[in-house]
């Protein structure tokens, strides 16, 4: 089966297949994002910040879609469905996914939220990595060992939050994907990149796909 990959802008996006998973629905606020498309079954969510967290429990109450969380995350969240995991595989809703580490704060209200996270959604035979916010870190590589081969890889190259450029082009080294769709950039002035400069990092690696808000492509 087909799998989309829709971006809605910043860090969002959804995968588009037998089931409608939408990632980090940061869109009330965002200058770039489009909205929702079709009906979720289930929201990921990688981290508490507000560019991370975004609509997730506004869109949960509006379509009855379950949230999937950090476990400490879930304990902030009100009025609707949560599933508080940690780091590890789970199925969830009819979904294979796998918590996995990111290096990043998360905080609600200046208050501990956890750990940061990034996720693996195995869905109709596709393997997506989506990364969260994060700095590159050598144990990308198991990810790809246990979980791949990777298909996508959505990665953040904004800079001064998370990785920049360089640092994502060495992940695509570790991860190995097939397809990367940079990520997180050009939403604010302190994080803007180029998203061609960082294909030419990568060069041959893995097949660059620059997503404008409200692009699809299929995998």
């Amino acid at each position: 089966m087909v799998v989309r990959i829709r971006y809605i802008g910043h860090s969002a996006f959804q995968i588009l297949g037998s089931k409608n998973i939408i990632i980090d629905p940061f869109i009330t606020g965002n200058p770039v994002a489009k909205g929702v498309a079709g009906q979720p079954d289930l929201i990921l969510v990688t981290h508490a910040h507000g560019d991370h967290l975004g609509d997730s429990v506004e869109i949960s109450k509006k379509y009855g879609a379950p949230v999937v969380c950090m476990y400490d995350l879930a304990q902030h969240l009100q009025g609707v469905k949560v599933y508080g995991i940690n780091y590890g595989p789970a199925k969830i809703e009819g979904v294979d996914i796998v918590m996995v580490p990111a290096w990043h704060s998360s905080t609600v209200d200046g208050r501990s939220a956890g750990n940061a996270a990034g996720y693996v959604v195995k869905m109709d035979g596709k393997t997506v990595y989506h990364a969260g916010d994060t700095y590159v870190f050598g144990d990308m590589a198991l990810f790809r060992e246990l979980y791949g081969p990777i298909d996508v890889a959505l990665l953040p190259i904004g800079g001064y939050f998370t990785m920049g450029p360089k640092e994502a082009a060495k992940a695509v080294e570790l991860l190995e994907p097939r397809v990367v769709i940079p990520m997180h950039y050009n939403t604010f002035p302190p994080i803007r990149q180029d998203p061609e400069a960082f294909a030419k990092m990568v060069g041959g690696k893995a097949e660059v796909r620059v997503l404008s808000p409200g692009d699809e492509t299929e995998v």
